[in-house]
């Protein structure tokens, strides 16, 4: 397992900083937020360190998502949530403030505080089919 010797998620990682384990295997690590949105809030990190999604090889990313199912149903069971959001932050600019990949699982209820929804919008005229050439041109 290689890592920051600086990164708080790391340290989690290997035991240095204890923390409130869910479950973990050879790959990754659940715990329960320290700073929590709504009880139950939990994590799932990679145990090696990544600070981006973008740099997470795809396999990596396969076996921890492999765990979001089973981890997810246990917090709405245990929380007695009706559902749950799993967000992944990535960038500062975004709200990342562990620079370690990192996926939160949220339970929610009707009428909960927090201020998360979906506020869709469209694009002008021709901006869309721009965009989509421009994606498969970095895809490329």
């Amino acid at each position: 397992m290689s890592g920051s010797t600086e990164c708080v998620f790391c340290k989690i990682a290997t035991g240095e900083i204890p923390c409130l384990k869910l479950f973990e295997d050879e790959d990754c690590l659940a715990f329960l937020d320290i700073g929590p949105l709504a009880e139950g809030h939990a994590l799932l990190i990679p145990k090696r360190h990544y600070q981006s999604l973008a740099d997470l090889p795809g396999a990596q990313l396969g076996r921890m998502a492999a765990h979001l199912p089973r981890l997810a149903a246990a917090i709405v069971q245990a929380t007695e949530a009706e559902g749950f959001n799993v967000l992944q932050n990535d960038g500062q600019v975004a709200g990342q403030v562990v620079p370690h990949v990192h996926i939160h699982v949220v339970p929610r209820r009707p009428g909960d505080s927090l201020g998360y929804r979906w506020n869709a919008g469209s694009y002008p005229a021709g901006r869309a089919e721009e965009l989509c050439t421009e994606i498969r041109r970095a895809l490329a």
